[in-house]
């Protein structure tokens, strides 16, 4: 994995200042730690920093073949079929790393190239003659990549905190970016990034910027086809699909590993890795007195840790316990802002942080097991049907809640309900579904891409910043296209199979875990339950507002923001983990990141 960033300007690059370039690459260190390289001409600036996982010696760049440069970020887990299908072409080659492959795969099939493509990426391959920049993200989009135009120049950058760098570019945030912030957030809109006038790629996204200005056009979508498999034959599929999805992921030059909670998704990939490459580090986490403090509750019904030690032992793990203290979430809610560039998850982020941190001290590659919820229908909200009925995010049903701490002026802009409303009606108008399709299968397939289009990329973009900031690359073996696709014509019934979620999935590997872990009910990645944590942050955020300079109350209402203190409400801010010390935890990223950016508020 690596960092990536750059500028074309068609009608000629500005003068710099020295050490320009050099202060970009410093932001992307975290993410490629291992290499740097800049590739410039009169047009266009492309700068690399590189974290090795294949082929150390042979895949650094900028690389240059055919008079075409690249700069890329991702992995192909596709390389070997590609490679063998350029050569009987006639094309040969000098490494063995991928970037040399999807590099040549663009010499040769042109702007059509991120259609035979299978992995996580984001790249920009620059032709000098035409003076042109093409652009291309993975379908699920699991690497990132924000840009900005201004006059006649585009740039482009891996991270926000690169792409700020260009002073033509400046920190920003209007109206719209502030209602991103407090009524969608940690989530964003799709292809939007809060600042003005920057944007983001979106998934199974592509197109090029030359003199004639920006085009995109989406190579890659969700299509909706009859499923005439049976539930055996889906489950059969789904076997094979997810495990060559694995297989093709632990390829790796590096040392790799897993991260396991004891559910169901970690303990398949954690499983099938080990069938493939023996015993395997694992890795986990949780909380100091956890276990004093636990409370059930229906989305968290019982902790990981008994479920971790039975996965270790059944697999033979190399298993690594992460255990950390209230003061350690703490701390981490500041740089896990700085990581994210945004404000995000609170102690979620900070607990992956710190998590993927230990992990890089002995593993360089992790798979991990984002997208199955999404997928399989995992989330609590998918099947009860008080929720499937409500119009409007399942995630995130608490928009007046939200408006209640935000300044009338503020609002004045455009009602929160309707800003709200009018994001969830665009996405699901985007959704592919059958004529005839029964009205529940039209809701779940709706359901699906909702949380494909907006909480997974919350969790990726988590799971991306996380652990590129600790200079680990991490997988997720089920955002495999394949799968995704797959998935969205399986019929509702074979994924509720005998009234459980994910039942499809359960059902697929029944052979391959403990009994306990296949009929464990689901449960959500860990948070804290000290209440040392609540009083933490609280006594954090009356510091923040002790005075008048937080950055908070240019939009924020003080005696909103300090009636959460201390009193642990049942509103939840997002999705099943962030209830109010996790909501007070966000309004203190959000004033460090305000800080810390120097973020101007115009409204």
């Amino acid at each position: 994995m690596c960092g990536i960033a750059g500028q074309l300007s068609p009608q000629g690059l500005p003068q710099r200042e020295p050490g320009f370039y050099d202060h970009i690459l410093s932001t992307m260190q975290r993410r490629g730690p291992d290499q740097e390289g800049v590739f410039l001409d009169a047009a266009c600036a492309l700068l690399h920093r590189r974290l090795s996982v294949i082929d150390p010696s042979g895949g650094m760049q900028p690389m240059t073949i055919g008079g075409m440069t690249i700069v890329y970020n991702g992995e192909l887990y596709n390389t070997p079929e590609l490679r063998n299908e350029l050569q009987s072409l006639g094309d040969s080659f000098d490494t063995t790393s991928d970037t040399e492959v999807l590099l040549r795969a663009y010499l040769r099939w042109g702007d059509a190239c991120p259609q035979k493509l299978n992995g996580i990426f984001a790249f920009a391959v620059y032709d000098p003659s035409r003076r042109r920049l093409f652009l291309a993200r993975d379908p699920m989009g699991v690497k990132p990549l924000f840009y900005a135009r201004r006059g006649g120049s585009f740039f482009f950058a891996s991270e926000l905190k690169s792409l700020l760098c260009f002073p033509e570019i400046p920190p920003q945030v209007d109206s719209r970016g502030l209602y991103d912030l407090l009524f969608l957030g940690p989530g964003r809109t799709p292809g939007y990034g809060v600042f003005r006038g920057v944007y983001e790629l979106e998934p199974g996204t592509c197109g090029y910027f030359d003199e004639t200005g920006l085009h995109l056009s989406r190579y890659w979508k969700l299509h909706d086809r009859p499923c005439t498999d049976s539930f055996e034959s889906a489950s059969e599929k789904t076997r094979w699909l997810l495990e060559d999805s694995i297989r093709r992921q632990l390829v790796s030059d590096v040392p790799i590993g897993t991260f396991l909670s004891g559910g169901l998704d970690s303990s398949i990939i954690s499983a099938v890795a080990a069938k493939y490459k023996g015993p395997i580090n694992t890795y986990s986490v949780d909380y100091r007195d956890n276990d004093r403090y636990f409370t059930a509750t229906k989305f968290q019904p019982n902790s990981d840790s008994d479920y971790i030690g039975l996965m270790e032992r059944h697999i033979h793990a190399n298993g690594h316990r992460v255990i950390l203290d209230t003061d350690e979430l703490v701390s981490g809610l500041f740089e896990a802002a700085e990581a994210r560039d945004l404000p995000g998850m609170a102690d979620v982020d900070s607990s992956m942080l710190l998590l993927c941190r230990n992990a890089r001290k002995t593993s360089t590659v992790i798979l991990s097991g984002e997208c199955a919820d999404e997928i399989f229908g995992g989330y609590p909200w998918y099947r009860d049907p008080e929720v499937r009925a409500i119009n409007g995010f399942p995630w995130a049903q608490t928009t007046d809640y939200r408006a209640s701490f935000v300044a009338p002026e503020l609002l004045s802009w455009l009602d929160p309900r309707e800003f709200v409303d009018n994001r969830y009606q665009e996405t699901l108008r985007q959704a592919d579904i059958l004529p005839g399709t029964s009205p529940l299968e039209q809701r779940m397939k709706g359901m699906m891409l909702l949380n494909l289009r907006w909480f997974m990329q919350t969790l990726l973009d988590r799971k991306d910043r996380m652990s590129m900031w600790s200079g680990l690359e991490v997988r997720v073996p089920f955002c495999d296209r394949r799968i995704v696709e797959y998935l969205y014509t399986v019929p509702w019934s074979y994924k509720d199979y005998h009234g459980q979620e994910k039942g499809l999935l359960r059902h697929a590997f029944r052979d391959l875990l403990p009994k306990e872990i296949i009929t464990r009910k689901k449960s959500p990645y860990p948070k804290t339950w000290n209440p040392d944590y609540m009083a933490a942050v609280s006594r954090l955020l009356r510091e923040e507002l002790s005075g008048t300079n937080s950055p908070l109350l240019q939009f924020l209402k003080k005696d909103a923001l300090l009636s959460l203190c201390g009193e642990n409400r049942s509103l939840p801010w997002y999705g099943q983990l962030m209830t109010t010390p996790q909501t007070i935890a966000y309004f203190l990223q959000l004033a460090h990141w305000m800080r810390k950016r120097n973020v101007e508020v115009i409204f």
